[in-house]
C-alpha cells in the first residue's frame, strides 16, 4: 500500500463521524421542526393521549352541566328577563313588553314603596309529578308570576278612598296611575312580613285587595322590575 492510499483510508476514517454526527443533527432539526423536541428542555415531548368517545361524551355533558348551574346561579342571584302578560299595570307597563327583573335588592331586603316587583300569590301554583316507579316521585313546582307594585310595607297602614292610595294616613302621589280604583279599600295595618302589591291599572287587577290574595310575604316577592329591554323603540327604565 502507497502513501497516498494510505492518506486516502485516513481521510474516510476521520470524516465517517463528522457525517454520522451530521446526520443526527439532520435527524433532531426534522423532529424538532415537527414538534416532537420541546425547544425548551431539548427532550422529546409526551404524546397525548386520544379521548375515547365514552370520555368525550363526559366531557360534554359536564361542560353542559356546568353551564345549567352559572345560568340559574344568574337568574336566582343576580338578573333575568321576564315577559309582562296582561294589562293590569298600564300605563306604565304595557302587555308583551319584556322587563329585565333584578334580584339584590329582594336578597338584601333594600326593597322600597313605590318599586315594581315580580312577585307570587298564594295558591297559584302548577304542581307536575312524574312518576319513576314506587317508591320515587318527583314533583316539580311551577310558580305564576304577577308584576305589580309594591305599596306598603310591613306595619303600614294602608286605605283606597275614593280611587286614592293612603299609606299611614298620608296621601301618596301616584301620577302613573291612569285608571284609578272604582272601590274603596279599608284602612289596614299589615303584620310584621306583609307586603301590599297593587297593579297601576287599579280599575282592573287582581292584586293585594282580592279576597283570595290579601298581603303578601317576602318570600313571594321575586324581583325588583328595573328596565324594559324589548320592544327596542321603548326601552326605558320602570318609575
Amino acid at each position: 500500500m502507497t502513501d497516498h492510499d494510505k492518506d486516502l483510508k485516513t481521510n474516510q476514517v476521520n470524516s465517517a463521524p463528522e457525517e454520522i454526527e451530521a446526520g443526527l443533527e439532520q435527524g433532531e432539526s426534522e423532529e424538532a421542526k415537527a414538534g416532537e423536541i420541546d425547544p425548551k428542555t431539548g427532550k422529546k415531548k409526551k404524546e397525548k393521549k386520544k379521548k375515547t368517545v365514552g370520555q368525550e361524551i363526559l366531557s360534554w355533558v359536564g361542560t353542559l352541566l356546568l353551564a345549567v348551574i352559572i345560568a340559574m346561579t344568574i337568574r336566582a342571584l343576580l338578573f333575568e328577563p321576564i315577559k309582562v302578560d296582561g294589562e293590569s299595570m298600564i300605563n306604565t307597563l304595557q302587555n308583551g313588553e319584556i322587563v329585565l327583573v333584578t334580584k339584590p335588592d329582594v336578597l338584601m331586603n333594600k326593597l322600597k314603596r313605590g318599586d315594581v316587583v315580580i312577585c307570587r300569590f298564594p295558591g297559584r301554583n302548577n304542581v307536575r309529578t312524574f312518576r319513576l316507579g314506587a317508591p320515587l316521585d318527583v314533583s316539580i313546582v311551577g310558580h305564576e308570576l304577577f308584576v305589580k307594585r309594591l305599596v306598603a310595607l310591613p306595619g303600614d297602614s294602608v286605605a283606597i278612598l275614593s280611587g286614592q292610595l293612603y299609606v299611614n294616613d298620608a296621601l301618596v302621589e301616584e301620577d302613573y296611575v291612569d285608571f284609578p280604583s272604582r272601590a274603596d279599600y279599608p284602612r289596614r295595618t299589615l303584620g310584621e312580613n306583609e307586603y301590599m302589591v297593587m297593579g297601576d291599572n287599579r280599575a282592573s287587577s287582581h292584586d293585594s285587595r282580592s279576597r283570595d290574595v290579601g298581603p303578601i310575604t317576602k318570600d313571594m316577592i321575586v324581583g325588583h322590575a328595573a328596565y324594559v329591554l324589548f320592544p327596542l323603540n321603548r326601552m326605558r327604565p320602570i318609575r
